[in-house]
């Protein structure tokens, strides 16, 4: 959403039914480690999910798939599913990644007090979790997207940061 990767035409506020945002899944590799992960969103069964559809040129469009597959698949915690979703003027097929619950990396959903302890620590090649989490939630405001629990591990995250 707010580090796409890819060059893009255009970009539109987007409705997926069917899956809602969260952060579900640990993650070993790009904000954590094995020995400590992190948690990463994913595109979990159930609900609704507001995010950004982003359109490329039909020429680079193999080339964005192999690129986000090999980003996003890193390990196998993503089914690639093409999902209808709904954007301002119609509906559009786009390529998705949804969680696999099966997978040992699944998280479920965690309190949001286990969800800031795994946050603030963690780090991986990408980078530190609690960045990823602040860069996620900040771009989520400024496209009008709030979402409560997000909001009680940011408060979460904050009370950690103030304790001595």
């Amino acid at each position: 959403m707010w580090k796409p990767g890819f060059p893009f035409a255009e970009s539109h506020l987007g409705r997926l039914h069917g899956y809602h945002r969260s952060l579900c899944v640990w993650s070993v590799v790009h904000r954590g480690t094995r020995r400590r992960p992190g948690l990463v969103f994913g595109l979990d069964a159930g609900g609704s999910c507001v995010g950004v559809a982003f359109r490329v040129r039909a020429a680079l469009a193999e080339r964005t798939v192999e690129y986000l597959a090999a980003r996003e698949l890193v390990t196998s915690i993503y089914h690639t599913r093409l999902h209808r979703i709904y954007i301002p003027g119609g509906a559009i097929d786009a390529v998705t990644f949804v969680v696999d619950r099966s997978h040992w990396q699944y998280a479920g959903r965690l309190s949001a007090g286990e969800a800031a302890k795994t946050i603030a620590t963690a780090r991986g090649r990408s980078g530190a979790n609690r960045d990823y989490f602040a860069n996620t939630l900040t771009h989520l405001h400024e496209f009008g997207i709030h979402d409560p629990h997000l909001t009680q591990i940011d408060q979460a995250l904050r009370m950690r940061s103030r304790r001595p």
